[in-house]
């Protein structure tokens, strides 16, 4: 029996203990694979899942050795949760705490995936690089720029590391999430967390967003390997700890849903450059049809709007630029707020919108391309502010007997 007392070891965390748990079955149809050339939760086969527990962490500790042994902790522990295991072999001994909160005991895996990222407060914090891996920042991994109508929360925006937990149960999501913030002990603080949910049509296809439109109509097929290498995963271009894996832009979108409720149905889809309800673009009746930018009406106004979402998304006018979008929405119950654009006003609104998520090979020539130009024009911003933001280098996925970041911090 492995001693709980050493896998749950304060802020130094003992990865031999980890080790002696070996690697898990695979017993449950409904599990994930950890160990793989790509992390989990990015190119989720299928569908992704329906609820996400997305957690960012500020790491307190100036102490390489604790981070790598935290790493090789959860690395041990996400294979366990995802095959639908505790995180350590359970016993009754009344001596020491439980090894797991147990809260999912019986629960199927449902494809619970765990995806691990870096802030750029990994690398220098304050000014200080307390790890020596300052010079070991991509340069993929820029700041991201303050976009017009930003409206930033501090305790929303940014962190060192991060932990996406997608599954089709919140409660599994949410109990992976709690079980490696205790196995790190006092090595890291929660900084920020989002719940989420997906809401995946009955017979498949393109989830919809809280404003009734689908989202994610233009992404690359996860099933084409040619598709994902061109978008999606770092290659020779990056450095070598991050090649096979991928960078994320994390954006916490409040959306004026009263303001957006009382909106004409005509008007909506202007916004969109899509028709509500079949998802197709603008005078056509297929969701997948091509984007025809240069149809005009009887006025000889664009179909699609000069401003509208989708046009201003297309690759056809960001020099070809694509990001494969993981977004989620979420409903926080109501907040005060005010209202950037007509009518206005301040009041009790609901505190809700979207977790927007994608990935990418660069950031700069991807979500940083297409929405620079979005958050000036874009006649969505009329009903969305960006309230919380991150970016983070997603390493590829863990060899067993390795663990997430192994390349990072060993070479």
């Amino acid at each position: 029996m492995t001693s709980r007392r050493g896998f749950l070891g304060g802020a130094g965390v003992a990865a031999g203990a980890i080790a002696a748990l070996g690697a898990p079955s695979m017993a449950h149809a409904n599990a994930e694979p950890f160990f793989a050339p790509h992390q989990g939760g990015i190119a989720t086969p299928h569908a992704q899942q329906t609820n996400i527990y997305f957690a960012v962490f500020d790491l307190a500790t100036d102490r390489r050795d604790d981070v790598i042994g935290m790493m090789r902790a959860w690395t041990a522990a996400a294979a366990r949760l995802q095959a639908g295991l505790p995180v350590e072999r359970l016993d009754d001994d009344p001596a020491v705490p439980a090894p797991d909160s147990g809260d999912a005991v019986g629960l199927d895996p449902a494809r619970l995936t765990l995806t691990f990222g870096f802030g750029p407060d990994l690398f220098t914090y304050q000014g200080k690089d307390r790890y020596g891996l300052a010079a070991r920042r991509p340069a993929a991994l820029v700041d991201l720029p303050i976009f017009p109508g930003d409206q930033l929360e501090a305790e929303k925006t940014g962190g060192a590391i991060m932990v996406q937990a997608c599954a089709d149960d919140p409660q599994v999501a949410f109990h992976a999430v709690r079980q490696l913030a205790r196995i790190a002990g006092n090595t890291v603080s929660l900084k920020w967390t989002q719940t989420g949910y997906c809401a995946a049509p009955v017979n498949g296809g393109t989830p919809r967003n809280l404003m009734g439109f689908k989202d994610g109509t233009m992404n690359p097929k996860v099933a084409d390997p040619k598709a994902m290498a061109a978008v999606v995963w770092v290659g020779p271009e990056g450095p070598a700890w991050m090649q096979g894996g991928s960078y994320m832009v994390a954006r916490r979108i409040r959306i004026a849903l009263q303001h957006w409720d009382q909106v004409r149905l005509g008007f909506q889809e202007q916004v969109f450059g899509r028709h509500k309800y079949s998802g197709a673009p603008l005078g056509q009746k297929d969701e997948f049809a091509p984007l025809d930018l240069d149809a005009t009406d009887a006025d000889g106004n664009p179909v699609i709007p000069a401003n509208a979402h989708a046009r201003l998304g297309a690759p056809a006018v960001n020099g070809g630029a694509q990001i494969l979008r993981r977004a989620y929405s979420y409903s926080d119950g109501a907040s005060f707020v005010a209202e950037r654009w007509p009518p206005w006003k301040q009041a009790m609104e609901y505190d809700a919108g979207l977790l927007f998520i994608c990935y990418q090979k660069d950031p700069r020539t991807g979500f940083i391309r297409i929405f620079e130009p979005m958050s000036r024009i874009d006649a969505l911003n009329q009903f969305t502010t960006s309230v919380g933001s991150g970016i983070f280098a997603c390493p590829p996925g863990a060899a067993k007997g390795g663990y997430i970041g192994r390349a990072l911090f060993e070479a």
